[in-house]
């Protein structure tokens, strides 16, 4: 089985007597320092047989096997059998697929545990064999094939058993000349290599050459396993490199390789978990997909009776699972059922009945195979001893958690306070398992659960860990911070801390402070919720599921009335139930931000996904599921609909769920913010008629939403009536024409809406004519008017000017990106120089303004006392116009409180004219340079001014990282001395706010 080179080694060993053997395994093992390999453990060497041992060799230091077996014939004064081997390997060279057929044998035998015959695993797979068989028929065309499954659904054996039977020659015959098996499970200690050296790794021991394989790229397969445990970040779109032997960061050289930047005509075989598919799908250029279903009912009863190797027992303990669904439904993920068989095997060992306390929990799973594993070697052992020795497998398991490794060395099993005895043990319980020259534990699952249980163990007192953190510390890693990997654990926290989990273990490891965990988990969850907190719960959904699997009601429920805010995800109908039922058991969430993805309510049926019936079921509990998600809805304060995509019935849902009735009045409806940004499709506007009239709705934005002249028309036909209290009405970026504008201008005389954005809409001149004359009206009641980008010029100046002398109500223009020129800006200052003039901030970014217009300017700011704010940034006002508003600004009469200047080209000159404005203008607390960069001498002004005594300024705009490290410094110097803000972009995200603007959704915003 290990080919014709290992033939020939075995061929030379084959001469050894039995005490020469004996010697050349004793000076094996100590020849590993010399050739600088990691050491084969000894209980391996010293049983393994002639052919047992090459195997061995192969697998551990492929590269070096005969320049080791030839030094080692020396030693044990058979120089004859030296030269033999020298001699055999000239003329026996191996190929790369038989030394892979040796390695892939070892693998498949020795750390691949299917438990049952290979043809009962081959039944299992056919169908999704067959597809692998299938999706790589084209010669030609390089393909990208994901299998996909939770995790313990046997991803990485089907992996294995594809790389064994291409090496063996049953698999792609015609198809792959060269299939390279990638373990990067064992690359996160591995912060730089190339693809090349990877490659040559692999063919260090056979004929070929690396250049003859990449001179056919077409013939060439990567497998890569373990993709969702590599802890680096691969979701990069730039810095990707296509140079296949250049050293580079780990993560560039596999995000290359996914997004066919490197070597783009070979193929990829990789597997995906639940967790790492919205990362790393949507990198892949048209993947197919392999889909692991796990054991279905015959399946696992063969499993059952190979497991046990008595058909009686097996069949009984098939028949006992189930007759339980829970443990049936279980069982049908083989990881799962391989653990539940194990705990019954030790059980009917022990003479015990069958009897799993399975509960509601995943965690009970778990706790049961370890309770039962331990009793089986420690059963007379007192529970302070085996808490100790549990420990030490927790410590190790939560150290690789923090350094997020998997693969361990015999050191880091010492290190961690494992004796040589209990590393046996562990072994024997299938905790741990060998990988290669390593251990690593029986599935990554069990490293998860065994972390998890690490603080459960953990003393509070004494020196803390130097790596693994504390339990706040990694709630926050992955339910803020969006540590997907760390999923797992998280989830076995919550159920270990359930009082069911933790009776399992006091008996056999002492008191589990599971109330104590408790409430250090609710202290962290209630920060997250804390508006002063800069970390927030980032994904709900995960949460959800972590609930769902292990939490326990009680506690399930005291964990959801932890958030008054959460942003939620909806993917599929499993999130929206799972989500429609943390959220009917909420007592204190009152603002909810919701994104629904289109295949949620998608009406287009596609044969290829499921047939027709179950395409009509689905729709049906859908709706049913959506039903119930908005049960809530009438309790929440602000409800966010971003980028949601409903169908008809779904709409008519949400309408009816909004609508009073004779067991919910009009006074029950507590919402007080709406916002539907970028809604795909908002039908008739009905919507409207249901929500605007809400007693306490006092803010509507629906920023990106189509809407039609129609909708506008009905929209404002609702703000017109006496029950309608909508007092903020942001429409940005709706495509609202000048006649749909002058429908909104009407409703705007009805004393209600304070606050109007129509930014981004191609209102033009007309449009905001019509604005200006409802502005002149009397009953108007316009705060704030936000009309950046909506295609104007100066003639809407003339408009807005006779309007701001008339109207005493509005406080705040935004005219911002509007092409108004010099001549615009002339016009509305001739208004804001009358000091019954009341606006106090007028926004004139991005407006094509020059020096020319800096004189009126300057003549508002000293004669209207009123205008507090003034943005004049991305214009073309040069050194004159600075110094004319300098100028404007050391008047005693200049009452100007923030200032913008951002991206306009003056140059180091203006800055004594900044410099002495900043000292002597006692009102200016804001003044924007952000996007300008200055000289030395032209900042040292600045921050001279800036150091003064009189200047009372509180914010800088300023990129400080465009500055050299010496002028950073000095700008750092003088914000600590005056507790100076100097912010990059500091006023972006309030004006946003104010104008309404909403990103496109995507899970981070």
């Amino acid at each position: 089985m290990e080919g014709p080179s290992g033939f020939g080694v075995t061929r030379c060993l084959q001469k050894l007597s039995d005490a020469e053997f004996l010697k050349f395994k004793e000076l094996l093992s100590k020849e590993t320092e010399e050739f600088k390999i990691k050491p084969i453990p000894w209980n391996k060497i010293e049983m393994a047989s002639r052919t047992k041992l090459i195997t061995l060799l192969f697998t551990h230091c492929p590269g070096q096997v005969w320049d080791i077996v030839s030094s080692l014939f020396l030693q044990v004064n058979r120089a004859d059998l030296s030269i033999m081997a020298q001699e055999l390997r000239r003329d026996k060279q191996s190929s790369y697929k038989e030394i892979m057929k040796t390695i892939f044998q070892y693998i498949w035998n020795g750390e691949t545990f299917i438990h049952m015959k290979d043809e009962t695993y081959q039944e299992i797979i056919e169908m999704q064999y067959k597809a692998l068989q299938e999706v790589f028929h084209c010669p030609l065309e390089p393909v990208t094939t994901v299998v996909l499954g939770s995790k313990g659904k046997g991803k990485t054996t089907f992996l294995r058993k594809a790389m064994l039977d291409w090496s063996s020659g049953n698999l792609w015959k015609n198809r792959f000349q060269y299939v390279f098996f990638i373990s990067l499970i064992s690359l996160n200690n591995i912060t730089e290599l190339s693809l090349g050296e990877l490659m040559l790794a692999k063919l260090s021991e056979s004929s070929e050459t690396l250049d003859k394989i990449l001179s056919d790229p077409k013939r060439i397969l990567f497998i890569l396993e373990g993709l969702e445990y590599l802890k680096f970040d691969l979701e990069l779109r730039t810095n990707l490199c296509n140079d296949w032997g250049k050293m580079l960061p780990t993560q560039i050289v596999f995000s290359s390789l996914l997004q066919k930047v490197m070597l783009p005509e070979s193929s990829l075989l990789l597997e995906l978990g639940n967790p790492s598919v919205p990362k790393i799908y949507p990198l892949l250029r048209y993947p197919r997909n392999i889909i692991l279903r796990g054991f279905n009912d015959q399946s696992k009863k063969y499993y059952c009776i190979y497991f046990f190797k008595n058909t009686q027992k097996g069949l009984q303990v098939f028949n006992y699972l189930q007759s339980i669904d829970q443990l049936s439904t279980i069982c049908r993920t083989p990881f799962r059922c391989w653990m539940i068989c194990s705990t019954l095997k030790w059980q009917l060992k022990r003479g015990e009945e069958m009897k799993l306390l399975v509960g509601e929990t995943d965690s009970s799973i778990y706790t049961s195979f370890m309770v039962s594993a331990f009793r089986s070697v420690y059963a007379d052992c007192p529970p302070n001893q085996n808490r100790a020795r549990l420990k030490t497998l927790c410590t190790l398991a939560a150290e690789a958690m923090w350094k997020q490794v998997f693969v361990f060395t015999s050191e880091d099993l010492r290190r961690n306070g494992i004796s040589e005895s209990e590393k046996a043990v562990w072994l024997e319980m299938n905790f741990l398992q060998h990988r290669g020259d390593g251990f690593m534990f029986y599935h990554p699952l069990l490293q998860s659960y065994f972390a998890a249980l690490f603080y459960f163990l953990r003393q509070e007192k004494g020196t803390p860990h130097p790596i693994i953190r504390s339990l706040p510390q990694f709630i926050k890693e992955v339910y803020a911070h969006g540590q997907t990997q760390w999923l797992m654990t998280g989830t076995f926290v919550f159920g270990i801390a359930t009082e069911k989990v933790a009776a399992m273990l006091k008996p056999h490891f002492g008191f589990i402070p599971s109330e104590e965990v408790k409430q250090k988990i609710f202290k962290c969850f209630r920060s997250l919720n804390q508006a002063e907190c800069n970390e927030k719960l980032m994904n709900p959904q995960s949460l959800f599921e972590g609930l769902d699997n292990n939490g326990g009601k009680r506690f399930e429920t005291q964990v959801i009335n932890l958030f008054e805010e959460m942003t939620v995800d909806i993917s599929n109908v499993g999130a929206l139930t799972s989500a429609a039922n943390r959220l009917l058991k909420s007592q204190k969430l009152k603002k909810l931000h919701l994104h629904i993805q289109h295949k949620v309510f998608s009406e287009i049926y596609d044969p290829e996904k499921c047939n027709l019936e179950d395409f009509k079921y689905n729709k049906r509990n859908t709706i049913r599921q959506w039903s119930t998600f908005c049960e809530y809805f009438h309790n929440l304060e602000v409800l966010d609909l971003d980028s949601c995509n409903f169908s008809e019935t779904a709409l008519k849902v949400l309408c009816a769920s909004m609508s009073p009735s004779s067991t919910l009045p009009l006074t029950a409806f507590k919402l007080q913010s709406l916002s539907c940004p970028f809604m795909t499709d908002f039908r008739d506007g009905a919507l409207f008629h249901i929500f605007l009239q809400l007693p306490n709705l006092k803010s509507v934005n629906l920023y990106g939403t189509n809407l039609s002249n129609d909708m506008v028309e009905n929209m404002c036909s609702v703000l017109k009536c006496t029950t309608c209290g909508v007092e903020e009405l942001l429409l940005g970026k709706c495509d609202i024409s000048s006649v749909a504008c002058g429908m909104i201008a009407s409703s705007l005389i009805y004393r209600k809406v304070k606050r109007l954005s129509l930014v981004e809409n191609p209102l033009k001149n007309k449009g905001v004519m019509l604005l200006c004359e409802v502005l002149k009206h009397p009953s108007c009641v316009l705060e704030t008017l936000m009309l950046s980008r909506c295609c104007l010029n100066f003639i809407a100046c003339g408009h807005l000017s006779e309007a701001l002398l008339c109207n005493k109500k509005l406080s705040l223009l935004d005219l911002g990106s509007n092409v108004l020129k010099d001549t615009g800006v002339n016009i509305l200052c001739e208004a804001l120089k009358d000091p019954m003039c009341t606006l106090q901030e007028l926004w004139l970014s991005g407006c094509s303004l020059t020096s020319d217009c800096c004189g009126d300017i300057s003549a508002v700011l000293t004669s209207n006392k009123n205008l507090k704010t003034l943005k004049l940034g991305k214009n073309n006002i040069e050194d004159a116009g600075i110094k004319r508003l300098c100028e404007a600004l050391r008047n005693p009469d200049c009452k100007l409180q923030c200032l913008g200047l951002d991206m306009n080209d003056f140059k180091t000159d203006c800055c004594a004219d900044l410099a002495s404005a900043l000292t002597t203008c006692k009102t200016l607390t804001s003044l924007n340079l952000d996007w300008i960069t200055f000289d030395r001498d032209g900042l040292e002004l600045l921050c001279e001014a800036l150091s003064h005594k009189s200047c009372n300024l509180k914010v800088l705009g300023l990129d400080k990282s465009a500055f050299t490290e010496e002028s950073q410094m000095l700008l750092q110097a003088v914000g600590m001395k005056k507790k100076l803000d100097i912010l990059h972009c500091p006023w972006v995200k309030e004006e946003s706010e104010r104008r309404g603007v909403r990103l496109v959704w995507n899970s981070t915003n």
